[in-house]
């Protein structure tokens, strides 16, 4: 039955969660509209890559790959030095929701997950918009 599988399980494993990751920041540094956000990254992706597959493979019900290496993840205050507001907010949920429809053939799925992400990206906003 699908809703005792582990969110991870749905997507396909941790080849999915990279998969998925690595589309999330092509469209990243693709998107003219995700430049604001590309700006907070540094020019080389590739840590930001790992870091997120493994954070989103623990946070899916897979490995804690992240804690594993970091430690708790402390996302706000990991986080805390770069400028995020809603517009950072928005440019994250919108890459990450086109990377899902892309890649998680699941409705259910992705309806599942877009609330907690979106939550997630909220939590993230350190700066009040002018």
């Amino acid at each position: 039955m699908t809703s005792e599988l582990t969110p991870i399980q749905r997507l396909g494993g941790e080849d999915a969660v990279r998969r998925l990751v690595d589309r999330f920041y092509d469209l990243m540094d693709q998107v003219p509209e995700a430049a604001e956000l590309r700006a907070l990254h540094p020019a080389d992706l590739a840590g930001s890559r790992d870091k997120l597959a493994w954070f989103l493979t623990g946070w899916l019900g897979g490995p804690p790959r992240y804690v594993e290496r970091f430690g708790h993840p402390r996302l706000r205050a990991r986080h805390q030095p770069f400028a995020i507001g809603e517009r950072e907010r928005d440019q994250w949920m919108m890459c990450m929701r086109r990377a899902l429809a892309e890649h998680v053939a699941d409705d259910a799925l992705r309806a599942q997950l877009d609330e907690p992400l979106a939550k997630l990206a909220d939590h993230m906003r350190n700066r009040q918009e002018a």
